[in-house]
């Protein structure tokens, strides 16, 4: 998309793909509606302010099946001295070091370490003191979201983002099959934060276009403000911890080190697979990215659209 406009097309667009972890994004977006609305008063709250005992609606197995902290019945996710210091900035990017297990999932079995005598007993960083991306904790952030809300986030950001944006009525947002909770007295799936291990979103890449769109307009559509500009500004600032990586997953570009082809206010919202949305408010170019070979670059792929502006 070239200023608002479509102007090229290639495969299916229509097709209804599950998008890994560019759902990230979608899950920021719902915290950042939260704080927008007041319901998070601060993303540097310590995230168990805002978190109560949690009803599981289906058996919790056994072993490392068990989700930690908590019992079969409740989970208390924060419920831990690391945990309890843990803020919402800490989970956006990536750089909390939450411990524990979530949905039969343990945090060191995402990208595991090498030495398999650490995954259960090595100490805990300094909260914000490093990067590692890694998809039970943001499992446990939809969680969390889950409680400020107190509705499915696929509701949420059905009114707030997609119907707002036109948005096709064939996206759809899954949890796992032992992710449900007893909510308000109805059972409410708790949805993933990307593909790992199944779950996601999935939708069509003119739907990523329109988000994608969206987000370089900076949370407006059309006459309407969707998302507070000041959202979109946290969510492009780089993560000490990591430059290229603002809230997930706001994939930023400072000093050019993410693309070397675009400009460095460029942004992309990433997942695996190749994955992505490109979006460069210096060119008003939107582009969708799916299943790219892995041979090719991102980087290459904007060269060649840049080189194509007239």
């Amino acid at each position: 998309m070239r200023k608002g406009y479509v102007v090229a097309t290639w495969g299916d667009p229509d097709a209804e793909e599950i998008t890994n972890s560019v759902t990230k994004s979608f899950v920021s977006t719902v915290v950042g509606l939260a704080v927008d609305d007041g319901r998070i008063r601060s993303v540097h709250d310590t995230v168990a302010k805002y978190m109560p005992p949690i009803v599981r609606a289906r058996p919790n197995g056994t072993a490392y099946a068990r989700d930690w902290p908590g019992t079969d019945k409740l989970l208390t996710p924060f419920d831990t001295p690391h945990n309890k210091r843990l803020t919402w900035d800490h989970l956006l990017r990536q750089v909390s070091d939450w411990e524990g297990t979530l949905w039969g999932k343990p945090e060191w079995a995402d990208r595991p370490a090498q030495n398999a005598a650490t995954w259960t007993t090595r100490p805990r960083v300094e909260p914000g003191s490093n990067y590692e991306y890694n998809d039970t904790r943001v499992n446990v952030l939809a969680l969390a979201a889950l409680q400020v809300w107190r509705r499915p986030l696929p509701e949420v950001l059905r009114e707030r983002i997609m119907d707002p944006i036109g948005a096709s009525n064939t996206w759809r947002w899954y949890g796992y099959d032992n992710s449900w909770i007893v909510l308000d007295g109805r059972e409410v799936q708790s949805v993933s934060g990307g593909g790992h291990w199944g779950g996601g979103m999935v939708l069509n890449a003119w739907d990523m276009a329109r988000f994608g769109l969206l987000t370089q307009r900076r949370g407006v559509w059309g006459d309407k403000r969707l998302l507070r500009d000041a959202w979109v500004t946290q969510a492009l600032t780089p993560t000490p911890a990591q430059k290229t990586y603002g809230y997930m997953n706001w994939f930023v570009n400072p000093d050019r080190a993410y693309l070397a082809a675009a400009p460095v206010e460029a942004f992309v919202h990433v997942g695996a697979g190749n994955n992505f949305i490109y979006v460069d408010p210096v060119n008003d170019v939107v582009a969708v990215i799916r299943w790219m070979d892995t041979t090719a670059s991102l980087n290459s792929f904007v060269e060649k659209v840049l080189a194509s502006l007239r």
